[in-house]
């Protein structure tokens, strides 16, 4: 018998062709019928996703983790996230898909997420639960976009697109705020705090295998590494080196799960030049080595 090599599979967009849609909205009943092979199996993509269950109860796997699926439920997949649906193909449902070049523009001065954190905390759940009425609101930008996506190509049809969904996204952020119940005296100070975080997240995304020093890190967000110190310890509860930890840990576990690297080549790939290191830095934020965690998994 031939032991059939564990491979993550990625998806995009329309990437690099940017006279295509960098962005699609799917029924998803309809989606989960024509593609539960691929959305069943471990997954990532080069694009944002947001799932909205309408209706169905079962699971969702985000990052080795299982969360409940409900009624009005919103899941934020963030490029790069491994994730995929259980074999429930009765949801009902819509899918958004946009690529970050859609939403962000480089002649944008203001990065939109940095404003919106539902797609760039890692340390949050990825899903929340709307009421009806906020509910009727997302359906009513849904429907603009389908009907604009519908027309052809016409004045304005990227910009009223890319509105709804910077619309719709705003919606859903103000009542992630008032779930979490945000108290605080200075709110700017709150909001500007949560920008760096942000920027963090998305520099630790980007370097978390270069091995940086949290000083490096605060020099890039031109802060000090005090402050930056401060600012996770607020926010998270974390110190920034727990952050960059985490992070490599978790590219270890999605690699031993999901790809046929060796313990060394992942190691490597890591950033560890020695392989033992590596091995012993697994262990000490796990508990077990490489090789158990793959088979425990498996």
């Amino acid at each position: 018998m031939v032991k059939e090599k564990r491979t993550i599979h990625e998806y995009h967009l329309n990437r690099n062709q940017p006279d295509k849609p960098q962005f699609a909205i799917h029924d998803l009943n309809s989606y989960l019928k024509r593609n539960m092979g691929d959305a069943t199996r471990p997954h990532i993509h080069s694009f944002y996703q947001i799932i909205w269950f309408k209706s169905g109860n079962g699971s969702h796997f985000v990052d080795f983790k299982k969360y409940e699926v409900y009624k009005n439920a919103l899941f934020f997949i963030e490029k790069n996230q491994v994730h995929y649906f259980d074999q429930n193909a009765c949801y009902n449902g819509v899918l958004i898909h946009f690529n970050e070049t859609f939403l962000v523009q480089k002649d944008n001065k203001t990065d939109f997420f940095l404003k919106c954190s539902i797609f760039n905390n890692p340390y949050q759940q990825p899903s929340c639960c709307i009421d009806s009425h906020i509910g009727s609101v997302l359906d009513e930008y849904i429907r603009q976009m389908t009907r604009e996506l519908q027309q052809e190509e016409t004045f304005g049809k990227e910009e009223l697109l890319r509105a709804c969904l910077k619309s719709l996204l705003i919606q859903v952020q103000r009542k992630k705020n008032e779930l979490e119940k945000i108290e605080s005296r200075d709110p700017f100070a709150r909001d500007n705090k949560r920008a760096q975080l942000i920027r963090l997240v998305n520099l630790v995304e980007e370097h978390y295998n270069k091995a940086l020093a949290v000083s490096e890190y605060a020099k890039l967000l031109c802060i000090s590494p005090r402050t930056l110190s401060d600012i996770t310890r607020q926010l998270l509860n974390k110190t920034p080196s727990q952050m960059v930890q985490e992070r490599i840990i978790l590219e270890a576990q999605r690699l031993l799960l999901h790809s046929s690297q060796n313990i060394n080549q992942i190691g490597y790939h890591l950033g560890f030049e020695d392989p033992s290191y590596f091995v012993k830095y697994f262990k000490k934020h796990t508990g077990m080595a490489p090789s158990e965690f793959r088979k425990s998994v498996s």
